[in-house]
């Protein structure tokens, strides 16, 4: 089906489940829309807030973050820092004006290909719904014209953020 706005969606998943989950759906040969750019980490511990707010500021439509289980966690505890630090950061979100349909927080095991397949529609679908996310695109803008960065070290570190 064609549609007239095909979002940008950046996925942040854990190595051992969420990217596990995501490898089976396609080993498996599950469809789904193929908006998400998968982003692996070692743990959802691991993912900073401000690496989302640079994916916005990038031009991302929506945002995933998933992970193992609470409970299943390879780094024992760190699904569940990843919650506790996410539950804050959705409060400065909407403090901040982005619509929270826009990010979803999801759990997705190794063994969970269909619900892999299930988290990408729905939020594809959402975000599609919604529109571009127009937001943050001055930001972008803005942040080319200020400040000058003197290195070219500074230059690629910032780049790679």
């Amino acid at each position: 089906m064609e549609h007239d706005f095909e979002p940008k969606i950046v996925a942040f998943v854990c190595t051992w489940c969420t990217y596990a989950g995501a490898d089976l759906a396609g080993t498996s040969r599950m469809q789904y829309p193929s908006n998400v750019r998968v982003l692996k980490f070692p743990c959802t511990g691991r993912i900073d807030p401000v690496f989302i707010l640079r994916a916005f500021q990038k031009g991302t439509d929506g945002v995933l973050v998933s992970g193992c289980h609470p409970g299943d966690c390879h780094y024992m505890a760190g699904n569940f820092h990843a919650r506790r630090r996410f539950a804050a950061f959705r409060q400065l979100l909407e403090f901040i004006g982005v619509d929270l349909n826009r990010l979803q927080f999801s759990w997705v095991s190794a063994a969970e290909g269909g619900k892999w397949v299930e988290v990408v529609t729905e939020l594809t679908e959402r975000v599609r719904a919604m529109g571009p996310m127009v937001e943050f695109k001055e930001l972008e803008m803005e942040e080319h014209w200020s400040g000058k960065l003197d290195s070219p070290e500074l230059k690629e570190a910032y780049q790679n953020i």
